[in-house]
């Protein structure tokens, strides 16, 4: 079983649709994708994510399906400094580094400050969504890994959000959200993959095999987008 996550292109979120550079980069990506051998399509409810998604479906001739728990990680807490409502997943360091719970994959949201919110719902949706989805293919969330019916090849591709995937991949791989949130970056229409290790009867879990790649970018001499990235970038 490989899983393919895909962000979207470069944002314009006062629309919900993508910039100029965004298309652009939503048809290099399609030109990348054009001879994948995909079996199954998710797509988020989000606009940005599905005009993402338009141009490689075109190509394939294809249709995604559209998944609510794949929108971007809709929790909100209470801003520890003003009290207001605010996203979950874009935190200072001072601010989250020092409680523990935000370590621990299994009690990250039992922490005082994601309890101020409704993250712990949202999270269970999530996990849920995913984990309902593999099961339709036989593969079966016992504790911190998945056992199977039958092995299967397929390939699931998912287009959505940095955030959403990110907390995708941490339930997935057994990791605090709040870690690979504030530690990595995806930038707009990179490619995320995993695929499952089956070496021992019918158990299985997941390994990564590229994080946040943009290939298809570089390539064509097209610059990567800095949404969500706050660090200078490296070229070497």
């Amino acid at each position: 079983m490989r899983l393919i996550f895909i962000r979207h292109g470069d944002p314009d979120y006062a629309i919900d649709s993508l910039t100029e550079k965004g298309w652009k980069e939503a048809a290099l990506l399609a030109k990348r994708t054009a001879n994948w051998h995909v079996d199954h399509i998710y797509c988020s409810p989000l606009g940005r994510a599905k005009d993402t998604a338009s141009k490689s479906l075109e190509k394939w001739g294809r249709e995604a399906q559209i998944c609510d728990w794949l929108q971007e990680f809709p929790a909100r807490i209470a801003d520890p400094k003003t009290g207001e409502p605010r996203i979950a997943w874009d935190l200072l360091p001072n601010i989250w580094t020092h409680d523990p719970l935000l370590f621990d994959h299994e009690k990250w949201t039992q922490s005082p400050l994601m309890t101020t919110g409704n993250v712990d719902a949202v999270y269970q949706n999530v996990c849920a969504g995913l984990d309902g989805l593999l099961a339709d293919f036989g593969y079966h969330r016992t504790g911190n890994f998945y056992t199977f019916d039958e092995s299967k090849p397929d390939t699931l591709v998912f287009f959505c959000h940095m955030g959403i995937t990110l907390a995708l991949v941490a339930h997935l791989l057994n990791i605090a959200p709040t870690q690979l949130w504030h530690g990595m970056f995806l930038a707009p229409t990179s490619v995320t993959v995993l695929a499952t290790e089956e070496r021992e009867g019918k158990n299985a879990y997941f390994r990564m095999q590229v994080a946040g790649d943009t290939s298809h970018l570089r390539f064509e001499n097209e610059p990567v987008s800095k949404s969500g990235y706050f660090t200078d970038a490296f070229h070497g």
